[in-house]
């Protein structure tokens, strides 16, 4: 006795393929799921400021990504303030290099990427008030948008 539609039989191969084909065909214009929109932000860590040279505290990254965001202002004379930023290492102590040198008043933003660890900053300036900010990389979905 033959069923019909079975696969195994002679005949029923044709309409399993056929059944197979459509849901491949259907499957394949199922569109992808949407990525979800990223975007970095920046977690504040710590905020100094001040005239003359200082060692902030130690502050950890975690990411590896960050920033320095500085300012120097209040000259005493125009041309005579002098602002170096160098990071360190707080586990060890040792320099890991010069993130900022800048000459008179100023702002902008260094990136620095190291491995995370505990850092702080070695600050020196001359003639002139400074403040500095570090803040973290941090990798997320805007809020909304989830």
């Amino acid at each position: 006795m033959r069923v019909q539609g079975d696969p195994l039989r002679p005949g029923g191969l044709p309409h399993l393929v056929a059944l197979v084909a459509a849901a491949l065909v259907y499957a394949g214009c199922k569109s992808a799921p949407a990525p979800q929109a990223t975007t970095i932000g920046w977690r504040p860590l710590g905020t100094w400021s001040g005239r003359g040279n200082e060692q902030t505290d130690s502050f950890n990254i975690e990411t590896g990504q960050w920033r320095i965001k500085w300012e120097a202002r209040n000259e005493t004379a125009p041309g005579a303030g002098r602002l170096r930023i160098e990071v360190h290492s707080s586990v060890s102590g040792r320099p890991l290099g010069e993130a900022v040198e800048h000459t008179g008043i100023g702002h902008d933003i260094a990136y620095v990427n190291e491995d995370p660890r505990l850092f702080h900053l070695v600050i020196e300036s001359s003639n002139e008030d400074w403040s500095v900010s570090v803040e973290e990389g941090v990798v997320g979905v805007p809020e909304g948008r989830q």
